[in-house]
């Protein structure tokens, strides 16, 4: 490809909105633009490396024994109907109606599409187990579109179905999508891990999440220093503290006139922040609930959720915490509230001696509070925290430690919830109506893009893993009018790279070098090799990887050879 023939724009200006480093190259690289609010247009060089993460995904897909159809972007209210996530799903779910005035919605994920076409295609266990993927765009229609593709309104995905008749096989196809992942990510030169998730409104039994590594990733990854386990913060579990040391003080009122929070409390008394109580108040199915967690935690509302009777759980307003409680938020506490309230204990707090929570009376706290003395032993004990670097690992096996990561695929054990709903079954070998069990994974393809440069970048620009770069090499021309001799050998060498299978641009654009070659680090091409006039009449080329700190001149032969095989 010659980059004179090529539509290749650089820029300088970055819109001020973009945060993220990989929103803010993207642009800066000519990859992708702007059309509206979460809707991005792919240039010619952003598809090209969008097109080689689709190549890898769709050979490992194959590889695994998928099938790769195209269902539609556009799907009938009636279907969402079924499966009842019409209204479940959320304001992300874009509907709209057509000129009769029936509702549709753009799909954000195809569960029930697919359910439909199985339940027509699929009539005897013998067709099972199946699996059917696509690539194609999704729409979720994001609150707050932002990060450049990183969260987009639009966006394109591999989703992936897969149909058994029994649990023991989905467990098994479950396994094999876990390793055909796993490979993915491999080939595409990303650090990631996979880690146990949430099943989040998609539902079913089980589900890992897949992220690249990055100090810029939304969330956060507990994983174990001395086994393999990582799972998503939301879900680690935290594990309980051994035992309960004996109380040793007696409870105390002390003034806190303008200390509303843990922290300016503990510094107040001169206490480790561990040595306090924070008091959530909530209201559940059940009525008011105080959720308690220790001062140096965090609370988890997904744990929280699934405390029952708190499924739909909302935070109290402050007349109901007066009501119930007494006081005004920044001083309340489990002890002597003014109402019967329930109790919910983290793990942590229900093995602590000697706290401090808040007084339920504007300006004080107590101190040296312990259980079963001054208040009642908890009557309800939950994981209802975030789980802290430095705590056990939940197998066992080492300590916990937190990184960053970006979610860039997610698998889940979906059971048979969508199957039933709508109706899907198989006739089983003994010839009686079963329902399918369902597998579902997915991968953001057009999010792997921006997660890759999150974790491969320098100041310079883009520095891409091999098997993405849009090009593999590129042969920068120097004054090539002033010396056929130039043209000739870049051209020969851009010839002789391409027929090696190594994919290769040549810079004819005819600029200087300076700007030519800050395009080039810029945009993250891995070898960039440099035919002057000086180089020819000394048989040499200037070659210098992306992520080399200076250039070195080969011959021939020696920079063949490192260029090496192709990604």
């Amino acid at each position: 490809m010659r980059l004179s023939q090529f539509h290749l724009h650089t820029s300088k200006e970055i819109p001020a909105e973009a945060e993220l480093v990989s929103h803010k190259l993207m642009l800066k690289a000519g990859m992708i633009r702007k059309l509206a609010s979460g809707l991005y247009t792919w240039t010619p060089l952003g598809l090209r490396v969008l097109r080689k993460v689709e190549r890898i995904v769709r050979e490992e897909m194959d590889a695994a024994g998928a099938i790769e159809m195209l269902m539609p972007t556009v799907q009938p209210r009636e279907l969402w109907e079924e499966s009842g996530r019409w209204e479940k799903f959320g304001g992300q779910l874009l509907k709209m109606q057509d000129r009769k005035e029936a509702w549709y919605c753009y799909g954000p994920t195809h569960e029930e599409v697919i359910t439909d076409f199985a339940r027509n295609e699929l009539a005897s266990y013998k067709q099972l187990p199946i699996v059917f993927y696509q690539v194609q765009a999704k729409f979720r229609d994001e609150i707050r579109p932002r990060f450049g593709v990183m969260r987009a309104r639009e966006f394109l995905m591999k989703d992936a179905y897969s149909f058994h008749l029994d649990e023991a096989d989905l467990d098994r196809q479950y396994g094999v999508m876990h390793d055909a992942y796993s490979r993915i990510f491999t080939r595409l030169g990303l650090r990631f891990r996979a880690v146990f998730a949430d099943t989040g409104a998609i539902g079913g039994s089980a589900s890992h999440e897949f992220h690249v590594l990055a100090d810029s990733g939304e969330d956060a990854i507990a994983f174990s220093d001395g086994s393999g386990y990582a799972a998503n913060v939301e879900l680690a579990e935290a594990v309980a503290p051994h035992s309960r040391p004996a109380a040793s003080e007696d409870m105390r009122e002390v003034e806190t006139p303008v200390q509303k929070t843990c922290e300016d409390v503990a510094a107040l008394l001169g206490l480790e922040l561990s040595r306090t109580v924070k008091s959530i108040a909530l209201v559940g199915a059940d009525g008011f609930v105080l959720a308690l967690v220790r001062g140096d935690h965090t609370l988890n509302e997904i744990k929280l959720a699934k405390v029952e009777g708190l499924g739909e759980y909302r935070f109290a307003t402050e007349a109901e915490i007066l009501e119930h409680l007494g006081s005004r938020p920044g001083f309340l506490g489990p002890v002597r509230p003014a109402k019967t309230i329930r109790i919910i204990a983290d793990r942590s707090v229900a093995a602590m001696a000697d706290f401090v929570v808040g007084a339920n009376r504007d300006g004080f706290h107590l101190a040296g509070v312990n259980w079963g003395r001054d208040l009642p032993e908890p009557v309800v004990v939950a994981d209802i925290r975030n789980v802290s670097a430095g705590d056990p690992s939940p197998d066992g096996s080492g300590t916990l430690a937190i990184a960053r990561g970006i979610e860039v695929g997610h698998i889940f054990q979906l059971g048979r919830q969508y199957a039933q709903a709508l109706g899907c079954s198989v006739l089983d070998a003994n010839g009686k109506a079963a329902t399918p069990t369902m597998g579902c994974y997915g991968i953001g393809v057009s999010r792997i893009v921006a997660a890759a440069i999150e974790q491969n970048h320098d100041d310079n620009g883009i520095a891409w893993p091999e098997a993405m770069a849009p090009w593999q090499a590129v042969v920068c021309v120097i004054n090539p009018k002033k010396d056929p001799g130039v043209a000739e050998a870049a051209d020969a060498l851009h010839r002789e790279l391409n027929g090696r299978g190594v994919e290769t641009a040549m810079d004819d654009r005819g600029l200087r070098p300076g700007a030519m070659f800050a395009d080039m680090e810029l945009i993250g091409i891995p070898h960039r090799i440099v035919v002057s006039e000086r180089g020819v009449a000394a048989g040499t080329f200037e070659y210098r990887h992306r992520r080399a700190a200076e250039a070195e001149n080969l011959d021939r032969a020696t920079l063949l050879d490192r260029i090496g095989t192709p990604a």
